[in-house]
């Protein structure tokens, strides 16, 4: 874990059961349409039960989108929770809370992230969110820490952190029944290197970060099988020109995904420009790291076994004052991204689309408006503010748009095509 000031959203949290309604068949209009060749002005994309379907000439209900944005629903890899709930709490209700909060943002698929414990703490807390991943409310389960550096912790407890033995990581990767997805170790301790080897062979993500690992070693560690940066820059030592340190490695190497928070408090513009840079979209992912507070009002919120006191958005730790996680939700990731950054609107959403949907092996249901994959879809006003989100077909949040007689949100049949 490595805060943003939350700004306020047209969208509002629903349970992820709720219902706002459906059409078996709805075409919706007008809008700018991200798609994996570029922006169609003036598109149409069409919604067939659960999934998006070829745009072919039949009976479909309308809806017409004019000035806004159609964009593929949210992926974050890196998530520890939100709407006052966290997914370390062990509890199915307090995770479906935080799922809620950062659906009515647009985040239709999510990894949800544990943050350091003693092991078997945190192999219960697999065991119930690994249910909700076989119920399909999550995309699987990211452990980060315990096997981190002491010295690059963060918001995470010194007195749990333990060397990444494969023995033990393995243990939390079973105590997850399939559903583990990314583990963040340091790569140079005790077991790092074969620890990395054995995630891979696994098939779970080998995650570099909250790591004092030089330049070297972080190369070695990518040569074993690591694939991702966790939080890129953060609790990690700094880019220098004679110790480039793990940065430069993870930047240079074109089988690493290095995720930024782009919250405006953990990444100055300007290095997030470099990283885009470097990297190129294709490797960046957004991620939130948000904790419980992301969605809420400043206060004191539990963080694993230590307290976290936000005040004007940004999350620190009450003892000793360290950045933890931030209140992000990445529909402002995306905002950001746009409008203070300066990133072209497809590059800034296949950050937080298709490049983390590919890493947790979801690519071929979401991360892009095609046919066959499933109508997750995110509405954006011309301000890029979240108006409406569809998971599966079914909106979470159904957009308030007027039409010719001045209703909102109309859909309207006929023949379309």
């Amino acid at each position: 874990m490595t805060a943003k000031t939350s700004t306020t959203s047209t969208a509002q949290p629903t349970q992820p059961t709720h219902r706002t309604g459906r059409a078996r068949r709805t075409v919706l209009t007008g809008a700018r349409v991200v798609r994996p060749d570029g922006v169609a002005e003036d598109g149409r994309v069409t919604v067939d039960g659960s999934l998006i379907a070829a745009d072919v000439p039949g009976e479909a209900g309308t809806l017409d989108l004019a000035g806004h944005w159609i964009v593929p629903g949210f992926v974050d890899m890196h998530v520890h929770g939100g709407g006052g709930a966290s997914f370390s709490a062990g509890s199915a209700e307090e995770a479906l809370r935080a799922i809620a909060t950062h659906r009515a943002h647009g985040t239709t698929t999510m990894a949800a992230s544990t943050v350091t414990g003693a092991l078997d703490d945190l192999a219960r807390q697999a065991a119930v969110l690994s249910e909700l991943v076989e119920q399909g409310d999550l995309a699987g389960i990211h452990f980060e820490g315990p096997f981190i550096a002491r010295n690059r912790c963060g918001a995470h407890d010194p007195d749990l952190l333990r060397d990444p033995d494969p023995a033990d990581v393995r243990k939390l990767v079973e105590a997850a029944r399939g559903a583990a997805r990314m583990v963040t170790l340091a790569p140079e301790l005790p077991g790092g290197l074969d620890s990395v080897r054995m995630l891979a062979d696994s098939g779970v993500i080998a995650a570099v970060g909250h790591t004092d690992a030089t330049y070297e070693a972080t190369l070695k560690a990518v040569e074993a099988g690591a694939t991702v940066a966790t939080h890129l820059f953060n609790a990690m030592p700094t880019l220098l020109h004679r110790t480039p340190g793990p940065v430069a490695a993870l930047l240079e190497d074109e089988r690493v995904t290095v995720e930024l928070i782009n919250d405006g408090v953990h990444l100055h513009p300007a290095v997030l420009e470099l990283a885009f840079a470097r990297a190129g979209a294709g490797r960046v992912a957004f991620v939130t790291d948000a904790m419980g507070a992301a969605g809420m009002g400043d206060g004191v919120y539990p963080l694993g076994p230590l307290q976290v006191r936000v005040t004007d958005g940004v999350a620190r730790l009450v003892e000793g004052g360290s950045i933890a996680g931030s209140t992000l939700t990445l529909d402002e990731a995306l905002r950001r991204a746009v409008t203070v950054d300066g990133l072209r609107v497809e590059d800034a959403v296949r950050a937080l689309t298709l490049t983390p949907a590919r890493l947790l092996g979801v690519a071929d249901r979401v991360g892009t408006i095609e046919p066959g994959k499933d109508a997750d879809l995110v509405v954006l006003d011309d301000g890029y503010r979240v108006t409406g989100v569809m998971r599966r077909g079914e909106w979470v949040v159904a957009p308030r748009v007027p039409d010719t007689a001045g209703a909102a949100g109309v859909v309207r049949s006929g023949a379309t095509g």
